[in-house]
């Protein structure tokens, strides 16, 4: 959203939960994101094959890696268990982070 159609994001995990975190349902929802439908997914090969950048939040050595792909481990908390003000710092926190990556590469933030 951030970077409207410059770039094309995928999310993924190394060990999935069940369903979405219903703090983050609600602290996306803050931000005009409806991630209700959404469902967490598995990272594939294919996945993370068709990345530029893998991001990930402090997985480590369950995080798969590919040969060739620029990787950036974002150390977060997991908002797993955290109340929806705690969810919103983490989400505060990767947008930030995204907003310095947008940069980085060279893109504009779309408003």
């Amino acid at each position: 959203m951030l970077a409207g159609d410059q770039v094309s994001v995928l999310s993924g995990g190394s060990t999935p939960a069940e369903k979405v975190n219903p703090a983050a349902v609600e602290v996306m929802k803050e931000m005009g994101i409806d991630i209700t439908n959404a469902y967490p997914k598995p990272w594939t090969k294919e996945t993370l094959g068709a990345a530029d950048v893998v991001v990930t939040m402090g997985c480590g050595d369950a995080c798969p890696v590919i040969p060739g792909k620029r990787y950036l481990d974002w150390e977060l908390d997991d908002p797993a268990g955290k109340s929806v003000e705690g969810t919103r710092l983490i989400r505060d926190e990767i947008e930030t982070r995204v907003r310095g990556l947008i940069d980085e590469m060279g893109l504009t933030v779309e408003l």
